[in-house]
């Protein structure tokens, strides 16, 4: 993402993670997790829509830290359905509360990656230790059963996805009278609409 972004691995249980970590300027107030899209689709860390979370969080005060998911670039394993990336989310937030201890943390994903964060989410809650907030965009709910999601979850999609379409996300969002942020114009990877995502989530985070 830039100059001062640390590379590093950690060891999966499908081979190694590579992960990349964004630091604030100042000691962080937390850590914000953000996931990336579906990896047999040109899916990376690296994604703008990744890097535009990234940014940020890092802007808000954050450790912004991303993955590969299994199959990507050097990160071992093979593609494993949300299962396995679940998982080695997990493990990626563990070895940062290690690093950050007692620091609240946020989980953000783009597309496939919303599917991943969704469900740590559900794991989190069922050990009663919940992320502080989601943040979805690009979510993905009648491409994969997302879960039930907290009332404050900041829910971004695009007015033109021919990927995940519009109607999809209000028929998952409706039942549970969660907003959506709908970005006119905008088609699944926010081309020209990215600054929209920075700026909804800046708004909204102290909401």
């Amino acid at each position: 993402m830039n100059a001062q972004t640390q590379y590093f691995s950690l060891p999966g249980s499908a081979g190694a993670l590579a992960c990349a970590l964004d630091l604030p300027a100042h000691p962080p107030r937390g850590i914000a997790l953000i996931a990336h899209p579906h990896p047999l689709f040109g899916g990376t860390m690296d994604n703008k829509v990744v890097h535009t979370l990234a940014r940020t969080f890092v802007a808000l005060g954050y450790a912004a830290v991303r993955m590969n998911f299994r199959g990507v670039g050097e990160t071992g394993g093979t593609y494993d359905e949300g299962v396995g990336e679940t998982d080695d989310m997990a493990q990626l937030l563990a070895h940062m509360q290690q690093q950050y201890p007692d620091l609240p943390f946020a989980l953000a994903g783009f597309s496939f990656g919303t599917f991943v964060q969704t469900r740590l989410q559900q794991r989190l809650e069922a050990q009663g230790t919940p992320a502080e907030r989601l943040v979805l965009v690009g979510s993905a709910p009648g491409k994969w059963a997302l879960p039930n999601v907290p009332a404050d979850t900041i829910l971004i999609h695009g007015e033109l996805d021919e990927t995940i379409p519009l109607s999809f996300v209000f028929d998952w969002a409706r039942p549970q009278d969660l907003p959506v942020l709908v970005i006119p114009g905008a088609d699944h990877f926010f081309g020209r609409k990215l600054h929209h995502i920075k700026n909804y989530v800046t708004k909204m985070w102290h909401r």
